[in-house]
Order: C-alpha cells, then sequence, then structure tokens
C-alpha cells in the first residue's frame, strides 16, 4: 500500500524568528514537532486546534532559540525529546546554549541523544539524522531520504548558512559538513532551514556561495 504524502508544516516562533516545523502524513493527527523555539503551550494549543498530537520531538542543535518551548511542550504532549549527542553541553549550560545573554538562563535535559547516522522511526515516518557539526559542536539535520525532505536546522539556508561565532561554532567544520554530507544528497531534496525561506540541494549546490 502507498504511504500518504509526508507534509511539513511550518509555526515561526520567538525573537529570532525561527523556524518549528511538525511532519506529518496526510491524513495522519501525530506529528514529529522540530526545533520547539519559545511557548511550548502556544504551540501545543495550535497543534490541538488543528488536530494533531505530538509523538516526538526532535532537535537540530541546542542553541537558545530552537530549544525554549521543550519542556513545556514535553508536559502537555508526553512526547520524548531527541537531540544530537555532541550538544548535550549546550543543553546544560545557558551560557553556551546564549539563553543566558539573549533571553533568559536555560537548560534542558533530552530524553534520548542520537549518533550520527542513527534512525528514527514514529509508525510510517523515517528519518535518518545527520550529524553536520559547524553551527554547534553537535548541529545536525534529519533526513527524510524515503520522501526527500532534509530539516537542516541552522547548518544550511537559503544561499547561506548558519553563523560560527558562538560557543563551540567553527566554520571549517561547518563547510565540511555542508560538503561532505549535504552536497551528497540528490538534487531534488527539499531543504527547510531553522530560519528564512525553504530551498533544495540543487538550487543550493549552484547558487550558494558556502557550498562551491
Amino acid at each position: 500500500m502507498e504511504k500518504a504524502e509526508l507534509k511539513v508544516g511550518r509555526i515561526m516562533m520567538g525573537m529570532c524568528q525561527t523556524n518549528c516545523y511538525f511532519i506529518y502524513r496526510e491524513g495522519e493527527s501525530k506529528v514529529i514537532f522540530i526545533d520547539p523555539a519559545d511557548q511550548g503551550k502556544i504551540i501545543h494549543d495550535k497543534l490541538k486546534e488543528k488536530g494533531f498530537e505530538v509523538e516526538a520531538i526532535l532537535l537540530t542543535h541546542g542553541h537558545f532559540d530552537h530549544i525554549m518551548g521543550c519542556k513545556e511542550l514535553r508536559d502537555l504532549s508526553g512526547a520524548k525529546i531527541y537531540a544530537p549527542e555532541a550538544d548535550k553541553v549546550l543543553l546544560q549550560d545557558p551560557y553556551v546554549n546564549v539563553s543566558a545573554s539573549w533571553a533568559k538562563p536555560y537548560t534542558l535535559e533530552a530524553d534520548e541523544y542520537l549518533k550520527d547516522g542513527q534512525e528514527l522511526i514514529f509508525g510510517d515516518k523515517v528519518c535518518k539524522m545527520i550529524e553536520t557539526p559547524g553551527h554547534t559542536i553537535g548541529s545536525c539535520c534529519y533526513y527524510f531520504e524515503e520522501d526527500g525532505v532534509l530539516i537542516s536546522g541552522d547548518t544550511l539556508f537559503q544561499e547561506s548558512v548558519g553563523r560560527t561565532d558562538l560557543p563551540t561554532g567553527s566554520m571549517a567544520k561547518q563547510k565540511r559538513s555542508i560538503e561532505e554530507k549535504l552536497m551528497t544528497l540528490p538534487d531534488e531534496v527539499r531543504v527547510y532551514p531553522g530560519h528564512g525561506g525553504t530551498t533544495t540541494i540543487g538550487y543550493e549546490r549552484q547558487y550558494n556561495p558556502f557550498c562551491s
């Protein structure tokens, strides 16, 4: 039986206008929520109004503008939080995740820490965690290979990349991650970044100055 189309919904939230994504198959009510930037209750209520329930919370990295709605959303939904293992230091330190400087001190303990290449299965939704260090020490992307969807966090933007001047960042590592992990994906893969508009791997291969 053919699977229903994978849908990617977006809620933009927080002082940094973070793209928070909810992923589901057409006709289904359970969603994977990625990077709850702020106000977990608002996120939960908005989804509930649409008839959705959160079955998992995935983090692309540990910066404050991607994590500060996590605990509230977990409490309200009962969903587990999954995060890249190398970014544990960010989640546990408000100075490293920059919440102490930009907002209010915030720390978090994920329910499960992920390793590079680890596959996650939620119902008939399957994704692979691709570790892409550079923006942070443990930045990652989530690749829904069967559906041609990449959630790129702050690793890859439309015609740009995430900043690397914050704690644990490295431009050299980021360029290597993009070249070795993302530019090897098919051109038609749709890319959903943590900020800004959507794009494709093929477009970025041609027009992104950081991908040359």
